[in-house]
């Protein structure tokens, strides 16, 4: 038994198992607090969560905060880039069904192609052609039966989370080929978005309230899942970037959708679950293409 715990956690498949699950949950908590808390209330919540826990990890052990000129900039483009998507997530996540605004999310690594091969400057192979083409068409099979009219805005802002997210993706790539430690771009971008939904909160001061007991144990919940899946995620990265763990991202949408059934009685058609499969395949394929050219 205890030889099986040890192999597991030397497993980049199970730590992307684990932060899939912890992904999930923080979705849960987020549909839990959207209706006490505005969305820049529960981002507020997540980021400053997470910044206190990292620079009481790391500041204590003396680590350096400076960067360089080009590094700045490309933290400054990750960290807004990311904290707006997390904003447009949050919101969709308090308007649609969870599966449906998960999903949506997830369609970051379809928009990673577009912004890479933008980024590059070359044509996208075949391949990557067809995998954008077949993740649109989960993305419209998957919206047309769930949104109805008062929805399409906030569908329209998790589509966009998904694109924004593509772009922090890429600013992190960078960071890592200019050699930025992952815990800096981590602590800038808890940073950069506790004080943006901090100055958001401000605008929003009519609508703040005093947390209830119920209401912190939904932060608590919150930040709680978040950190566990930004560890787990990263130690499976850590492990090797392969196409299984690639694919076993997508589990965050499958635990999405069975919470979204268990907790909320959300029924899903077949026809949406059948946009959510395309959506998952073409991200898989748009992964599968990055690994092998890594």
């Amino acid at each position: 038994m205890n030889n099986w715990i040890e192999h597991c956690k030397q497993s980049g498949p199970f730590w992307m198992i684990m932060a899939g699950l912890a992904f999930a949950v923080m979705g849960v908590f987020v549909k839990l607090g959207s209706e006490p808390f505005s969305t820049a209330e529960l981002v507020f919540y997540r980021c400053a969560a997470g910044l206190i826990g990292i620079a009481c990890i790391v500041l204590p052990q003396g680590k350096s905060l400076a960067v360089s000129r080009a590094s700045l900039k490309l933290h400054l483009s990750r960290s807004v880039s990311g904290f707006i998507a997390l904003m447009l997530y949050f919101y969709a996540i308090s308007h649609l069904p969870l599966a449906t605004a998960v999903t949506l999310n997830y369609t970051s690594p379809i928009f990673f192609v577009l912004v890479t091969t933008m980024h590059q400057r070359r044509w996208p192979q075949l391949t990557q052609i067809c995998s954008v083409i077949l993740g649109f068409i989960g993305v419209v099979l998957l919206l047309k039966p769930t949104l109805t009219g008062e929805q399409w805005f906030a569908g329209v802002l998790g589509l966009g989370s998904g694109v924004l997210a593509s772009i922090a993706y890429l600013n992190v790539s960078e960071l890592g080929k200019a050699g930025e430690p992952e815990w800096r771009t981590v602590f800038y971008f808890s940073l950069v978005s506790t004080l943006g939904a901090g100055l958001w909160m401000l605008l929003q001061q009519a609508a703040l309230h005093a947390p209830s007991a119920r209401d912190w144990l939904v932060v608590i919940g919150m930040g709680a899942a978040a950190t566990v899946a930004q560890l787990s995620m990263t130690r499976a990265y850590r492990k090797g970037r392969s196409l299984v763990i690639v694919s076993l991202a997508y589990l965050t949408v499958l635990f999405s959708t069975v919470f979204t059934w268990l907790i909320w009685g959300n029924q899903i058609s077949q026809l949406s679950l059948f946009g959510m499969v395309l959506i998952a395949t073409a991200g898989i394929w748009a992964g599968a293409t990055r690994v092998q050219r890594s």
